[in-house]
């Protein structure tokens, strides 16, 4: 049964990394004591060391030890020796390519699916979809593929941010590239806003946290969906 926090982002502003999500982490990771992660996504650069102790701080706190995959030889059997897993934030492109570059897409779908418990933020959330085509990131590197892990039947855009009113920017907003995507796409896209998340417990889909979010849909004006709406419906 699987068993995962698909979030928006790990640090809200003002706040610290992971802290407005702690007590459902906590939860998540109830019966583990100690959790791989997975720093691939490196953001801006920071070294996989770096990344990998940051998080380690912030698990403390819950009484979890951090293990950074790339500590291991394999990562693979990492990966299917694990009893929980992190995913962090960065670059998705990065993140993605060395997935592949690692063969580790296929065993990490099949040991979430089977209920070890997953969190991913920001581009470890963007790879729960079915696929990474919808990130804000710069393509720095070519992955294999862009398809992802598929554990939701939609695609995710993590940090979705509204037009503001009487701004003077003249590039495109989240929707328009959102409405770029559906002129060769046809899967729906969740406009995942910060402080919020999508908790999947078995089958069940639902978006929790803080606020709205806003569901594009292929030839469908866009909408919003209130916190604990249920996602499994979407087409």
């Amino acid at each position: 049964m699987k068993n995962i926090i698909i979030a928006s982002t790990s640090t809200l502003y003002n706040g610290k990394p992971l802290e407005y999500l702690l007590n459902e982490i906590e939860h998540l990771f109830k019966d583990v004591s100690e959790v791989l992660f997975i720093p691939y996504a490196r953001p801006g650069g920071i070294s996989h060391d770096d990344y990998t102790n940051k998080i380690s701080d912030v698990f403390s706190k819950i009484n979890k030890t951090i293990k950074g995959i790339h500590t291991f030889k394999n990562p693979r059997q990492a990966i299917q020796e694990a009893k929980g897993i992190y995913v962090g934030g960065g670059n998705t492109f990065v993140l993605v390519n060395n997935l592949y570059k690692n063969d580790c897409i296929n065993i990490l779908k099949e040991v979430i699916t089977r209920g070890i418990p997953y969190l991913g933020t920001s581009a470890g959330s963007n790879i729960c979809g079915l696929s990474m085509s919808t990130t804000n990131d710069m393509p720095i590197v070519y992955p294999p593929s862009f398809k992802t892990l598929g554990f939701v039947p939609f695609n995710i855009n993590p940090h979705y941010l509204d037009p503001i009113e009487g701004s003077k920017h003249m590039g495109e907003t989240r929707e328009t590239r959102i409405q770029e995507f559906h002129k060769f796409n046809t899967q729906p896209v969740i406009g995942l806003r910060e402080g919020s998340y999508i908790k999947v417990s078995g089958e069940s889909i639902q978006l929790k946290g803080e606020h709205q979010a806003r569901v594009f849909e292929y030839d469908t004006e866009p909408y919003e969906i209130e916190t604990n709406t249920y996602l499994n419906e979407l087409k």
